[in-house]
């Protein structure tokens, strides 16, 4: 008789512990969240561009710094430049994960199913980047790339960057 009544609290427990979910802490969301989105997003950059598509290494991050000093500048500055990249890279992907946070603060359904509200989110960042924040840098407007590469970039957005934001916050929220 005791078994089902240990049984029964902890259905009860656990029932009430997935239902309540409060609003995710700062830190949890937005530091910890830029760090590891920057760190997956780095490891697919490296990955995908370097070893599979045979970008050089230092331009991958180079490409990134060319959004605030241009393409020739961050281009001809070597190993500063790369490090300069990777500096914006970390504080582009905890901006992504700070906009998270706030929208997670009055749209809390975003935690409740952070499943699918990182995905979808992970590829909204994509678009946003790509279209908007992009072409308004010094980098300016580029060509769409090939449907293949498109795909890869966006897919990589949605499980690498919004998916991690997501669950981060959620588990946040349960702390």
């Amino acid at each position: 008789m005791s078994e089902n009544v240990l049984d029964s609290k902890r259905d009860r427990s656990t029932s009430m512990r997935d239902r309540v979910v409060g609003k995710p802490t700062a830190f949890g969301t937005i530091v910890l969240g830029g760090l590891v989105v920057a760190l997956l997003d780095g490891l697919f950059a490296i990955t995908y561009y370097g070893l599979i598509l045979g970008v050089p290494k230092l331009r991958i991050f180079q490409t990134v710094a060319a959004g605030l000093i241009g393409t020739t500048r961050a281009y001809s500055g070597g190993v500063k430049t790369f490090l300069l990249g990777i500096c914006l890279h970390i504080v582009v992907a905890t901006c992504i994960a700070a906009v998270f946070y706030f929208a997670s603060l009055k749209l809390p359904i975003l935690i409740q199913h952070p499943v699918i509200s990182g995905l979808i989110y992970g590829m909204v960042a994509y678009l946003g980047m790509k279209f908007i924040v992009t072409p308004m840098s010094a980098i300016g407007r580029r060509p769409v790339p090939r449907l293949s590469i498109f795909v890869v970039e966006i897919l990589g957005h949605a499980f690498l960057v919004g998916l991690p934001i997501a669950l981060l916050a959620r588990r946040s929220a349960r702390n």
